[in-house]
């Protein structure tokens, strides 16, 4: 543990979480006044933002090693490229199940915003939207993505395996309400 920091245990309805470790920053004090100013503006603690700052951090560090992530690829495009659309939509069919979802929005008459939703490997998914970002017409866009890794945590250890998807059980179909005539 680093000098000059202290850990705490919190239990939460009998269960252990983490332990909370606490250390001294340094910082220039016109840095901390304008961190001061994000930390008001979201209503929330210091500690709150910085641990939100270190978890995107980790996530960056963590996504070059080829591990399991989620992410949305947005890209703004111009539709009247030639071949741009009928491109994006075979490219998105060429990955098969990295692709979950999409969204396609008509910005104006030019212009439209795609947001794909992947999943896969952090390098693959790297490779796929460097591609697509490179491709002529596509003008802005960028890639976001998050660890996909199951957290275990205290809550979780139960002892038994459970899906939290909708495998494995269906839905009761929706009553129908009587017509107001």
């Amino acid at each position: 543990m680093p000098a000059g920091s202290q850990t705490a245990r919190a239990v939460v309805s009998g269960t252990m979480k983490d332990e909370l470790a606490r250390f001294g920053v340094a910082m220039e004090q016109s840095l901390l006044s304008e961190f001061d100013a994000i930390v008001e503006a979201r209503g929330v603690t210091r500690s709150e933002v910085l641990r939100d700052l270190v978890r995107a951090e980790v996530v960056r560090a963590r996504a070059g090693r080829g591990v399991p992530v989620v992410g949305t690829l947005t890209l703004v495009y111009e539709h009247h490229v030639r071949e741009l659309t009928e491109h994006l939509n075979e490219f998105q069919h060429r990955l098969g199940d990295q692709v979950r979802a999409t969204l396609h929005i008509h910005l104006d008459a030019e212009r439209c915003l795609e947001v794909i939703v992947l999943r896969g490997r952090s390098d693959e998914l790297q490779r796929v939207a460097e591609q697509l970002l490179a491709t002529r017409g596509v003008t802005h866009g960028r890639l976001e993505i998050v660890t996909d890794e199951p957290r275990v945590t205290a809550s979780h250890r139960h002892g038994h395996e459970h899906s939290h998807g909708h495998r494995g059980h269906r839905h009761k179909p929706a009553r129908r309400r009587p017509r107001a005539e």
